[in-house]
């Protein structure tokens, strides 16, 4: 499709009262309502069920919802100016999950007593972070977002599409809404690990919202959540890791993956259940990203035959935060009474680059 026709396309979708028609390619972020789940258009070469559609040379997905209106709308969640950081130490977990690198520093004295440089080693994931589109596959097809393959990542071959760069180039600041569930567990005498793999499902994160006066249904169903909100969800996993001991923590990380048979005992969390309820919910929101306090966010391993990862990344092009520092953000909301708030979250500019620690702050 010409530049001409994109706009033409884009322009008569606005003026026909906000609503996206779901065949009327590319989508314009700007509309005010998206088709659901059901309702996605089918895509030439794509997987069931992918929304690329954006345009054939999109590469931030979800992140086009972040358009100046709505960035703007979003500033009016500034009230107090008070600033809570997201990020864990660059050190935090000692030993990460998932048989990543640990984090290392190194001072490089430039001149004694005058001058230092830092040296890092690090795995961008092995921490707090954004899980890139390079990330994470839709398994059957081994396609990645907007028709990445892994040819285009690795190899002589290699381009920057899907690039983390690209969210960088864009930026991300948004409406942030944070659903404590794990509050909300320990007050109604739900118990269990998150470093086990207890499943959030739908219906339990839809109690947690109303517990907090919030109706998690989208915006256009007559619910809270605005299009470009960028959900996050307390587990409880960084509270459970400040309990345990060094010795434990350690142990918890090294078991091992079984990525081929997720039948056999290993790497347990908590997180978000792998449901039809969940994936309708988290597509029909048009959320620009979600993240958690866990390492998967979704709930490890899966006990379906897909992850959520897939449809997150690769279908539908949503940023997917894991391991955020949730704990502080839970206690301000508590005290202020509500749970919303102005986000913003600066990506590495590393082209090729496949994801990044989140660099992300709320300010109430």
């Amino acid at each position: 499709m010409s530049f001409i026709s994109r706009r033409l396309a884009q322009a008569t979708g606005f003026l026909s009262g906000g609503q996206q028609s779901p065949d009327q390619l590319p989508w314009n972020p700007d509309s005010t309502k998206f088709p659901s789940r059901k309702d996605l258009p089918k895509i030439p070469g794509a997987p069931e069920g992918a929304a690329w559609v954006w345009g054939k040379d999109d590469y931030i997905g979800r992140l086009n919802l972040l358009t100046p209106k709505r960035v703007k709308a979003a500033s009016a969640e500034i009230k107090s100016g008070e600033i809570v950081p997201l990020d864990l130490p660059l050190n935090v977990p000692e030993t990460p999950a998932f048989e990543r690198e640990k984090f290392v520093h190194r001072i490089k004295p430039l001149l004694e007593n005058i001058a230092y440089d830092d040296l890092y080693e690090l795995n961008t994931q092995s921490g707090t972070q954004w899980d890139g589109f390079r990330h994470f596959a839709h398994v059957p097809t081994q396609t990645f977002y907007n028709g990445t393959k892994g040819s285009d990542i690795t190899g002589p071959n290699a381009n920057l599409k899907c690039s983390i760069h690209h969210w960088a180039d864009h930026g991300i600041a948004a409406r942030g809404i944070l659903l404590d569930y794990w509050g909300y567990a320990k007050a109604n005498g739900i118990t269990y690990d998150p470093y086990l793999g207890h499943a959030i499902s739908y219906e339990e994160l839809r109690k947690c919202g109303h517990a907090q006066g919030i109706d998690i249904r989208p915006e256009s169903q007559g619910g809270h959540i605005k299009v470009g909100d960028i959900l996050l969800i307390r587990s409880g996993w960084v509270e459970r890791y400040h309990q345990l001991s060094p010795e434990e923590r350690t142990a918890a990380a090294l078991r091992p993956m079984h990525l081929e048979d997720s039948s056999k005992p290993g790497v347990e969390w908590a997180g978000v259940k792998q449901e039809e309820a969940m994936i309708d919910w988290l597509h029909d929101c048009y959320f620009a990203g979600v993240a958690g306090d866990a390492p998967a966010f979704e709930r490890w391993p899966t006990q379906e035959s897909y992850h959520l990862h897939e449809y997150i990344l690769s279908l539908w092009g949503m940023p997917l935060g894991e391991m955020w520092n949730l704990e502080r953000l839970a206690a301000k909301c508590r005290e202020l009474g509500r749970w919303t708030f102005f986000l913003t979250s600066a990506p590495a500019n590393v082209p090729a680059g496949v994801s990044c620690h989140a660099n992300a702050t709320a300010i109430f």
